[in-house]
């Protein structure tokens, strides 16, 4: 693609989800459990997985869902499906992210999947984040400006909520529902906290993520520290790069 070429959103994503799907295929000899990620992105690289599984004939690779959206994907795409209680050594997880930064840390749950996303990518050897290129910033929070989820017990969201705001600043909210009554209500049957934090103030995030989740209630909070193996975006002019 010429490289005075600007591509929508949409174009950014697909192309950054083809050519890691591509390039999961060419750098993984003998594949057989992929994990699946959440979000409108993946929605393309399944879409790309599935050719390849389908053109070489690949039915010996299993699919690990992340969300019931993942699920949908994989039976959508009628590729195998399995879960962490059978194949829980996987090979590789393909994933999007809210935000990446330059050192790869994420921020993830926008889409309120977090926690069985990272449980699904400790379990691989290997994380490819993709993207588009408005996902891709310095450092955390300079993008991405919703705040970091926390999916907590219900029961613990106000306690959570003020220990979140009154140790670490900002504001902790929770996350409403957009077409009902009520909060949102993760897979997990559990409600989201979005920290909103001061972008300005630097930050050990490994320390600061050890306090969030031994707050009790806390179940699991959208930083990804040290996770990602990969990262492939896709820049205004449709050019994919690897972070």
């Amino acid at each position: 693609m010429s490289k005075d070429h600007s591509v929508t959103l949409e174009e950014a994503k697909k192309l950054a989800a083809y050519h890691a799907a591509d390039q999961m295929f060419k750098t993984e000899s003998n594949l057989s459990t992929i994990g699946i990620g959440s979000g409108s992105t993946v929605i393309y690289a399944v879409e790309r997985i599935a050719d390849h599984v389908k053109s070489n004939k690949l039915w010996n690779i299993k699919f690990v869902p992340t969300s019931f959206q993942a699920k949908q994907l994989i039976v959508d795409h009628n590729l195998p499906l399995t879960e962490l209680e059978i194949d829980y050594n996987l090979d590789c997880t393909i994933d999007g992210a809210d935000e990446v930064d330059a050192d790869k840390f994420c921020i993830k749950g926008g889409g309120g999947c977090l926690t069985q996303e990272k449980i699904v990518a400790s379990c691989s050897k290997r994380l490819m984040i993709v993207c588009d290129y408005t996902k891709v910033s310095h450092h955390l929070g300079e993008k991405w400006i919703k705040g970091i989820p926390i999916e907590v017990i219900p029961l613990a969201w106000v306690p959570i909520k003020n220990r979140i705001e009154k140790n670490f600043g900002g504001q902790a909210i929770l996350r409403m529902a957009m077409k009902k009554a009520g909060p949102v209500v993760t897979d997990n049957g559990n409600f989201i906290l979005d920290w909103k934090f001061d972008p300005t103030v630097a930050r050990n995030w490994h320390e600061t993520n050890t306090a969030l989740t031994m707050i009790p209630g806390v179940v699991e909070s959208g930083l990804f520290l040290d996770m990602a193996s990969d990262v492939y975006f896709c820049s205004e002019n449709g050019e994919v790069r690897e972070l």
